[in-house]
């Protein structure tokens, strides 16, 4: 299936990684604003055909569909355009930035008879069901706290008085905006949608958040969230039983995942896969869902399911941090 992206980053490049490990995806236009820059981008990945203007890309006969990695602001007119002119959509994380939008893509998509999908590692994991059957053995599930915390690349910049766009409200940036899918799907597929939720954010000088706590209620548990581009965590997340503990060290990856008994021992759950083979995956699963959709109709519909609440989430916590009436 040929593809076009949207986007230059570094997770456009490990995107594009994992389809060529995949196969079943193949580069075939890269968009940038820049015309110079798009063509460069395209070159090292063997693709010549490059883009200045949505439009024309959106229109073009010689992809069926489209990586979104650009700002977040951009994903729900971007992804709006490539549905209406009949392109597939894998968008990153935040696939959209409200729920009205992503129910309005969602409705679009079907319409149209388009797959839109948001790219999430963890959804695709090759060993997830590992992981639920290891949470199988801890008992009585009260607790979990689900971390991403990272410091950013672009801190000092915004220490230094500028305004990096991951910092910056006009392009939807901030902590929870970036980083809460991370944090929002385990939780929405291990507990399901919670009876309710909370949420408080630190600004920074943007008026960005630059952390943010949040809490998800269920009737017999709780599940804490916490983000934060202005500090480093270095100990994880864990799901807390009455006969034992998950320790996840890295969410992102869920890489280093131990299973953890009462007195303290350590079994090891699943062994750790590299991004570019869970990039391959999400890959894979997208050209599945596009090629033989009936087939895949139900675990795409269960994808799509998650997206959902994982946005709905996202959205009641974005409310109330930048006090939004609701």
């Amino acid at each position: 299936m040929k593809y076009a992206v949207i986007g230059t980053s570094w997770i456009t490049k490990a995107f594009i990684e994992g389809t060529r490990l995949s196969g079943k995806m193949q580069l075939a236009a890269v968009y940038s604003r820049s015309i110079e820059h798009a063509r460069q981008f395209g070159v090292a990945y063997g693709c010549d055909v490059a883009f200045d203007n949505l439009d024309t890309l959106a229109a073009y006969d010689g992809i069926e569909a489209v990586y979104v990695a650009s700002p977040n602001s951009l994903h729900y007119a971007q992804c709006k355009l490539l549905l209406k002119n009949g392109k597939h959509v894998l968008c990153e994380k935040p696939i959209t930035v409200t729920l009205e939008q992503y129910d309005e893509l969602a409705e679009l998509a079907d319409k149209n008879g388009l797959v839109y999908m948001e790219a999430i590692m963890f959804m695709h994991h090759p060993q997830l069901d590992k992981i639920k059957q290891a949470m199988g053995k801890l008992g009585k599930i009260t607790t979990a706290r689900l971390d991403f915390s990272q410091l950013s690349s672009k801190y000092d910049a915004l220490v230094q008085g500028e305004r990096p766009n991951v910092f910056s409200p006009d392009f939807a940036g901030g902590s929870l905006l970036d980083m809460s899918a991370y944090c929002l799907y385990p939780a929405v597929e291990w507990f399901g949608d919670p009876d309710a939720v909370f949420a408080h954010a630190g600004r920074v000088s943007t008026g960005a958040d630059g952390y943010v706590n949040g809490l998800l209620v269920y009737k017999d548990r709780q599940v804490n969230v916490t983000m934060s581009k202005i500090g480093q965590s270095r100990i994880g997340s864990e799901v807390m039983g009455d006969k034992g503990t998950l320790v996840v060290e890295y969410l992102v990856l869920m890489s280093g995942v131990w299973l953890v008994d009462r007195e303290g021992n350590r079994q090891r759950v699943i062994e750790d896969v590299p991004r570019e083979v869970l990039m391959g995956a999400e890959a894979d699963d997208f050209a599945w869902y596009v090629r033989e959709r009936g087939k895949y109709e139900l675990e795409y519909r269960y994808m799509q399911k998650r997206a959902r609440q994982v946005v709905k989430a996202m959205d009641a916590m974005y409310k109330m941090i930048m006090d939004v009436p609701r």
